[in-house]
């Protein structure tokens, strides 16, 4: 089969490529690298059954061209972002003949959705129109958008179904959920066969260098290599629904291939874990900074629906992750290296708005 993914070099996408190959797929990839890297793809040099296509989803001009910055890279021996322009070349030409598209690319960051909510109003809301509408055109068999579970906002119960009031407590939220709404949009009314994954806590290798929030993981094991302290926001009994990145994978894949359309999904354990729990099994010294407003003490999906209707479940335990996370640790060396000080600067305008 033929797939396309949307940020296909970012944290979530790579790994969805590297199944999708696995499988024996020809893959596209679309991404404008802005948090993706080349580095997650570089397993796939010389494999000519994918394609790496630099383009700025947000950016498709009315004539329907890839913007003029872009460029395509016939396979990954070039070490992704190629050399070679393509001025011309249609944007829905890379959806012709595409049987799946997964739709993961999105800014992905509270601090700065707080500080520019225009940008990311335009990558997660209209680059999402931009794919939908080329997905549409070139008729394709199914659409699995990466949806956010911060789109819940400060649930009332826990665990927290797909039926919960929604409440987005910040730019980010806000456009995945009017993103997801577009797509479910684009199934009524054109009968795309979308289905839509909120994602909850989602970590693993490759997972994002940088933000100062969501990004647990990246921020923390910097501070191992570098042998500084973990910033623990608040008292650290904050659990998050933490779900290893190959789980949420089987997710995406199974959505996929079901029949299922119109439909939402929670992905996550139904089991958070505290962050004094992640702190013990990284293992290191702990200075704590602020809670942070419009933040919830503790993230839990219902997956009901989605075990009985998707046939999906986790596997991969959280001391088992975790574990994973430091055998790979050498990968948040160039990360950036946050303390107490620069996070309360990057975080004042939270404080600020939310506060």
């Amino acid at each position: 089969m033929k797939t396309l993914v949307t940020g296909g070099a970012g944290f979530i996408g790579s790994h969805l490529v590297d199944r999708l190959l696995t499988h024996g797929h020809d893959v596209v990839v679309l991404d404008n690298f802005c948090t993706g890297r080349a580095q997650n793809l570089k397993q796939h040099k010389g494999n000519k059954r994918l394609k790496i296509v630099e383009c700025d989803l947000a950016k498709v001009s009315r004539e329907s061209r890839v913007p003029r910055v872009s460029r395509v890279v016939e396979n990954a021996s070039r070490g992704a972002r190629g050399t070679s322009p393509s001025r011309g070349t249609s944007f829905y030409q890379f959806f012709h003949g595409v049987d799946w598209v997964f739709h993961l690319a999105a800014r992905a960051d509270i601090v700065t959705s707080i500080v520019d909510p225009l940008n990311y109003h335009q990558s997660n809301v209209d680059g999402t129109v931009n794919v939908l509408e080329a997905a549409r055109k070139a008729n394709v068999k199914r659409f699995v958008y990466a949806a956010s579970s911060s789109c819940y906002g400060i649930p009332d119960t826990y665990p927290t179904d797909e039926n919960a009031p929604i409440r987005p407590q910040y730019p980010y939220a806000l456009t995945k959920y009017v993103g997801e709404q577009y797509v479910l949009h684009f199934g009524q009314i054109y009968k795309l066969p979308v289905v839509s994954l909120r994602l909850f806590n989602v970590y693993g290798p490759r997972s994002r260098t940088s933000g100062t929030y969501g990004a647990v993981f990246g921020v923390f094991l910097a501070q191992k290599l570098a042998g500084k302290p973990f910033t623990v926001v608040g008292d650290g009994t904050q659990t998050r629904d933490f779900t290893f990145v190959t789980d949420v994978v089987d997710a995406f894949v199974k959505a996929a291939k079901s029949s299922v359309v119109g439909e939402v999904f929670n992905v996550g354990t139904g089991k958070p874990q505290s962050i004094n729990r992640l702190v013990k099994l990284l293992g290191g010294n702990v200075i704590h900074i602020p809670k942070r407003p419009a933040e919830p003490d503790c993230t839990c999906a219902d997956i009901t629906k989605t075990k009985k209707v998707l046939g999906w479940k986790p596997t991969v335990s959280f001391s088992e992750g975790v574990k994973i996370m430091l055998e790979n640790i050498d990968y948040w060396k160039n990360a950036p290296l946050w303390s107490k000080k620069t996070i309360s600067l990057a975080t004042k305008e939270w404080f600020y708005y939310l506060g």
